[in-house]
């Protein structure tokens, strides 16, 4: 009896390794800074802290959402952020800004300087939607407030970046240009409370 059932329990392991070796493996990806360098350095260092991003729940999930239509996504399962969005996008932003500003003193977490004396960014992002090669829509509300009793300036970036390709690197690559604009308005909000 149990030489029977050895061939068939070996026949069912085999065909769960065959099944196994068969299923598509999944693809990380990641945002990344596209701004170039500050052509015009800043007179003295700018200290800016970038808050807690809010991103909408829809997007807020390992797996790339991408739209097919008006009214419907798509949630691939072998198409994963390496991050969350909540911490890539706030990284993203950092780095452009970092850049943008000519200064090495942009951060997403407090850093050994007063923090009284950095311009704290609140970035809410109201939609972050894109579909496989047409183009990612990025939606934020922002606000910066100045050092110590300035009034806050806030503003909102809707940018659309046109996929250079049909997959998923070139989504990504698109949502990565998307976030540099959104940093340009930020920065053009912060340098000229810097210079007064």
């Amino acid at each position: 009896m149990m030489r029977r059932s050895l061939p068939i329990a070996m026949a069912v392991a085999l065909a769960a390794l065959c099944g196994c070796a068969s299923s598509p493996k999944s693809e990380f990806y990641t945002l990344s800074p596209q701004a170039p360098q500050a052509s015009a350095p800043a007179a003295t260092p700018i200290t800016v802290l970038i808050g807690v991003v809010t991103v909408p729940e829809l997007v807020d999930r390992p797996q790339i959402v991408v739209r097919s239509s008006d009214s419907k996504v798509e949630i691939d399962e072998f198409a994963r952020w390496a991050d969350p969005l909540k911490t890539q996008i706030p990284n993203v932003i950092r780095a452009d800004l970092a850049r943008l500003l000519d200064s090495a003193y942009v951060s997403t977490r407090p850093i050994g300087v007063d923090p009284a004396s950095a311009y704290r960014v609140q970035l809410d992002v109201q939609r972050f939607d894109g579909a496989l090669g047409d183009a990612a829509t990025v939606d934020v509300l922002w606000s910066v407030s100045p050092p110590g009793k300035g009034s806050p300036r806030s503003g909102r970036s809707t940018v659309q970046e046109h996929c250079a390709g049909a997959g998923y690197d070139a989504l990504v690559a698109a949502y990565s240009r998307a976030l540099v604009a959104v940093s340009r308005d930020i920065s053009a909000s912060i340098r000229p409370a810097s210079s007064q």
